[in-house]
């Protein structure tokens, strides 16, 4: 078995996924709590901000964001444009607000992916064991032989560009984190006393695992997605700033900063605007994240007082 598994699989008693045994108390607890956290809120805020533009920029975008008008290519921002035109005549701001649309949606769509896919396996792993354990850890350490981004980038290459391709390749990328983790968490959970109970009373192995198991691993695979969509949204980015992604016209932040690159010391605002986008959402979904880990984790709590 990996050393790497083996290392997520020991957790001693007290570790932080000892916390699968006690799943939040409620969302609403656990929002009060993170409120209070003023990075995670703050995280939390800016990522809200940007799933709304995303959803409501058919309605808030001034402008058709794949319009071209030739007759005012790369002007300044002014009244008309409030961050300028492109070299193709299009609002920069209304690509900006279509573009949070798409790459949240790849994001979601990868992350989304990598969960089911991660966790399930992780989970059958952990509580099976045997042939479906080893089964797992050697298809874990292969996927894990390959950098992240070039995983994503030889699945994208075999399947093709797209906004469906782009997010089952970089979902696929990303099933090790939520593998490794579910089996870890699942080995924490499956002996403990209502497990065992369950067990002693009769419950087939898909019952304790749907009805047990699942519920006590999903926090913190939940809070795992969180920080693994900033990841998300980079390894997205990247692909399409490299071509391999979403295509033209479709607004996509990577993209815009591909298409502006030319006008690099001309027009270096045509980058920085959709730059600044990525970096903000990343760093708003990485503070959110670790407010919430902190949260569900009693020993970092314990450490931060």
């Amino acid at each position: 078995m990996s050393d790497a598994f083996v290392a997520d699989a020991d957790v001693p008693a007290g570790s932080s996924c000892e916390r699968v045994s006690r799943p939040p108390r409620g969302l609403r607890a656990l929002g009060r709590r993170v409120g209070r956290n003023r990075l995670a809120a703050l995280g939390g805020t800016f990522a809200l901000v940007v799933v709304l533009l995303g959803v409501t920029a058919s309605w808030v975008a001034p402008y058709d964001p794949i319009e071209q008008n030739t007759a005012r290519r790369l002007e300044d921002p002014s009244g008309d444009h409030l961050l300028g035109t492109d070299q193709f005549g299009r609002d920069i701001l209304s690509r900006i607000l279509f573009g949070s649309r798409t790459t949240l949606l790849v994001s979601t769509m990868a992350v989304g992916i990598a969960v089911v896919v991660g966790g399930t396996l992780g989970l059958l792993a952990g509580y099976l064991g045997g042939r479906v354990e080893r089964g797992v850890t050697m298809l874990v350490d292969v996927l894990l032989s390959f950098p992240l981004i070039l995983l994503a980038i030889m699945v994208v290459v075999i399947l093709g560009p797209g906004v469906v391709n782009l997010a089952i390749a970089i979902g696929v990328a990303q099933v090790p984190i939520f593998a490794r983790l579910g089996r870890a968490l699942t080995l924490a959970a499956r002996e403990r006393e209502f497990v065992v109970a369950a067990r002693g009373l009769g419950a087939t192995s898909g019952r304790i695992m749907a009805r047990h198991l699942l519920p006590n691993i999903a926090a913190p695979l939940g809070i795992q997605a969180t920080t693994t969509l900033a990841l998300a949204v980079l390894s997205a980015t990247s692909l399409s700033f490299l071509g391999l992604g979403v295509q033209p016209p479709t607004p996509d932040w990577g993209a815009m900063i591909n298409d502006s690159k030319r006008f690099i010391f001309d027009r270096p605002e045509l980058s920085l605007y959709p730059g600044a986008a990525i970096a903000l959402t990343v760093l708003s979904l990485n503070l959110l994240g670790d407010g919430l880990m902190d949260e569900l984790d009693p020993m970092a709590r314990a450490q931060g007082t």
